[in-house]
């Protein structure tokens, strides 16, 4: 039996192609699901908040998103309106989400995804901006 991996995708992201890089480079084929087309069901964001033990507010993007504008980033705003928000505006959630039989997570910084994965990427493995991950050979550094 194959390991599965889902990844919620953002192609414009660093941090997601970093994830997705290392991800394939480990050997798996993950399912890639670009949320910005796709877009999100409500009862999809519950699922992967509650398997990733976060809130709306904790998956909720604030840079380079709309949220601050919407006045989604003020104290008060329920979880509810902030879900129902990232449904009508996708790039709303933070990404890359990521999920494994270890489990779900939010991976930033990109190394995150490290601990949802069997085995590592051959080494030496660096991040766009150079930063390794793992060195020659085959340790994690970060």
């Amino acid at each position: 039996m194959t390991f599965p991996v889902v990844m919620h995708h953002n192609p414009d992201c660093g941090t997601s192609r970093n994830v997705l890089e290392l991800i394939v480079a480990a050997g798996y084929q993950p399912v890639v699901i670009d949320y910005l087309v796709t877009g999100w069901t409500r009862a999809q964001l519950l699922g992967l908040f509650a398997a990733a033990g976060m809130t709306a507010r904790q998956a909720l993007r604030t840079g380079r998103s709309p949220a601050e504008a919407m006045g989604l980033t003020v104290p008060g705003v329920s979880e509810q309106a902030l879900i129902d928000a990232m449904v009508q505006h996708p790039i709303l959630v933070n990404r890359p989400i990521v999920c494994t039989p270890k489990g779900v997570r939010l991976c930033r910084p990109s190394e995150l995804v490290l601990d949802l994965l069997e085995k590592l990427p051959p080494g030496p493995f660096a991040k766009e901006d150079g930063t390794l991950i793992v060195d020659a050979e085959g340790k994690r550094l970060l």
